[in-house]
């Protein structure tokens, strides 16, 4: 059977034995009028005034947007939401914060793709900073007991919002609602420790899990300290659509949103497979290994101990060359290694999380990986086994199983991280 592969701005077309289990996000039509949606959400949102009802003519507005590693269409949101606040604010007293959380700064040419020429041209846009602590504050400790730093801009504005989209989160449950505060205008410090070892380390910190979830938790906790005063949130099918508008009350209007994502984009799945191929959703969400590492958990949700995963992710961005990825992964040169490394007592390197979850999807599955920006040199550095020929791959993979007397049962994830399958119960 013939499935495409969404990979890059171009997808790939790939043949597949034709017994295998293929899982897509469940199909959701695409709203008619977004704009209108979005109008309607500002004016009834869920368990909150109005939100021109909430502004002053006085007031500084932070607005929290998604940087370029997420799919979300701030272009087409960002406008209807800036219209409705210009309607009592003044234009100079708005500032449209890039919630980067540890990642690279976005340039002013990534912005204008973005969000559009018209809101970089004519708004302050800025991009968020981890690591320059003169422009974070101090608000003390989290219920957690960690230390608790944010954005100077987002914390001293009259009236903060929190734009986003909700899908799931491969530790944080689903994305969207307090993740715009934490990690995305956070400080480093509060970041390193909502991402540290033992929080990845509990079982609950995983896809769709969101009460019991020690980093869900806390990032909700965080966001309290500072809160947002309105959120915006949507959610979106495999087209980019915009499917659900979901405004209002941070953690109400998140929760109701995250209850359709769970309908939508988590499957049962009877029992494990045996090799699955996976990919990172296309660009952006394929940008890079690091944020490939989903596509991987997602597969990996439904794979049995000592299978195999293939995925397919272009990886435009490389590993990518900034941040501790890659030298930590390479340092452990072993998933035993790397867990060994960054489980000592008083470890402590951004980028951390990430190669803990790259070690304990090693010590699942075989991980094999086909990407066009990504050298073989490179992937094998990275302990992945290169793929060019991902059909080539699947057979090689099934024939093991079946040599060594699995049933050798196929599962594909054309949309990786945007469908996530689970062990029912």
């Amino acid at each position: 059977m013939r499935i495409e592969l969404k990979y890059g701005q171009t997808g790939l077309q790939v043949d597949v034995p034709d017994d295998a289990t293929v899982i897509w996000p469940r199909e959701v039509a695409g709203l008619l009028d977004e704009a209108r949606a979005l109008r309607d959400a500002l004016a009834a949102p869920i368990e909150s005034a109005p939100l021109i009802d909430q502004l002053n003519a006085s007031d500084t507005v932070a607005i929290v947007f998604s940087d370029i590693t997420r799919p979300m269409p701030n272009d087409r949101v960002l406008p209807v939401l800036l219209q409705e606040i210009e309607r009592v604010v003044p234009r100079e007293q708005i500032t449209l914060i890039n919630g980067t959380g540890t990642h690279v700064a976005n340039t002013r040419d990534e912005f204008i793709g973005m969000l559009g020429r018209e809101i970089v041209e004519n708004y302050r846009v800025v991009n968020h900073d981890a690591f320059d602590s003169d422009n974070l504050v101090d608000m003390g400790h989290t219920p957690q007991g960690h230390r608790a730093m944010v954005n100077r801009i987002y914390y001293e504005a009259d009236f903060r919002i929190v734009t986003g989209f909700i899908e799931p989160h491969i530790f944080a449950g689903f994305s969207g609602g307090p993740k715009a505060v934490l990690p995305a205008v956070a400080g480093i410090e509060s970041i390193m420790d909502n991402h540290g070892y033992a929080m990845l380390d509990d079982p609950r910190t995983t896809w769709g899990v969101r009460e019991g979830n020690p980093i869900w938790e806390e990032m909700r906790d965080f966001a309290r300290m500072a809160p947002p005063h309105f959120l915006l949130n949507v959610t979106l099918n495999r087209l980019g659509q915009i499917t659900g508008v979901f405004a209002g009350d941070v953690e109400a209007a998140h929760a109701r949103g995250c209850a359709m994502v769970r309908e939508t984009a988590m499957v049962p799945v009877d029992e494990p497979f045996d090799v699955a191929l996976t990919t990172n959703s296309g660009y952006p969400l394929d940008i890079n290994l690091y944020q490939t590492i989903k596509g991987i958990s997602a597969a990996a949700q439904a794979i049995r101990p000592g299978g195999s995963i293939i995925v397919a992710s272009e990886c435009r961005g490389g590993i990518p060359d900034y941040g501790e990825y890659r030298n930590l992964v390479m340092e452990g040169g072993t998933p035993e290694g790397i867990l060994e490394l960054i489980g000592a007592p008083g470890f402590r390197r951004h980028d951390q999380w990430e190669a803990q979850l790259h070690a304990g999807l090693m010590k699942l599955a075989q991980i094999h990986v086909y990407s066009g920006g990504l050298s073989p040199e490179q992937i094998s550095d990275m302990l992945f086994c290169p793929v060019d020929d991902i059909e080539a791959a699947v057979r090689q993979e099934l024939e093991r199983c079946r040599a060594n007397g699995q049933g050798g049962r196929l599962l594909v994830l054309p949309e990786g991280s945007q469908s996530i399958p689970y062990l029912s119960d």
